[in-house]
Order: C-alpha cells, then sequence, then structure tokens
C-alpha cells in the first residue's frame, strides 16, 4: 500500500478546520492542522508534509507570509491556497509566490478532493 499523504489544514476557521480534516482522514490522508499562520509555519518546521491546504485571510500571519515561508525552504510542499474571496487579484498572488492552485470557499468537497490528487499527482 502507499505511503499515505500528509496534508496541513490551515484555517482559522475551528468548524472548516475540523469538517476539512476528517473529511481528508476517510480519504486516507495523515492530517495534521493549525489555526493560524504562526502555528503553520511551527508545523511546517517541524513536519515535512506533501501538500498544505492555506487559508489567505487570517489574523496576524496570513496564507501568503506562510506560503513565502514554504517557498523559501528546499522541500517538495504542494501548497493549495483557500480563499474565500474568489477574487482574481488574491489568485494571481498566491501564483505568483508559487502555490500550485488555489480554491474558493465555500469549495465543493468533490472538486476540493479532485485538486489535492492532481496537485499531488504533479
Amino acid at each position: 500500500m502507499a505511503k499515505k499523504s500528509t496534508i496541513l489544514v490551515v484555517d482559522d476557521e475551528e468548524a472548516l478546520r475540523s469538517v476539512l480534516s476528517n473529511e481528508l482522514i476517510n480519504e486516507g490522508y495523515e492530517v495534521r492542522t493549525a489555526s493560524d499562520g504562526d502555528e503553520a509555519i511551527a508545523e511546517l518546521d517541524k513536519t515535512q508534509f506533501d501538500l498544505v491546504l492555506l487559508d489567505i485571510k487570517m489574523p496576524r500571519v496570513n496564507g501568503f507570509e506562510v506560503l513565502k515561508h514554504i517557498k523559501e525552504r528546499p522541500s517538495r510542499t504542494k501548497v493549495v491556497m483557500l480563499t474565500g474571496f474568489a477574487d482574481l487579484k488574491n489568485a494571481i498572488e498566491s501564483k505568483k509566490l508559487g502555490a500550485d492552485d488555489f480554491v474558493s470557499k465555500p469549495y465543493d468537497l468533490v472538486d476540493l478532493l479532485t485538486t489535492i490528487e492532481r496537485v499531488l499527482n504533479e
């Protein structure tokens, strides 16, 4: 059996974080969560993740800052940005900073899982 991919779910909305992590666990992923950018950076510094699902709008340290932190390190970690503000500016900005893809909230779970699979297999 293939090694389970590890995913870090970063979102300041607790309900969303727990629903999403439960879904991903059900899909067979190994999941950790972080409630803000600081927590995400702490997790990233001690664990190598295959993929990070990263909310853009968070208090203190936002998703773009976490994305920069990921990209500054030599790692194969893929990043999918989650944004409740599905505006082009954020999408372009996240792509420029090196995100692999982005999904707008509220997202369709099937679409999100498809995106995760695709990004992990790229």
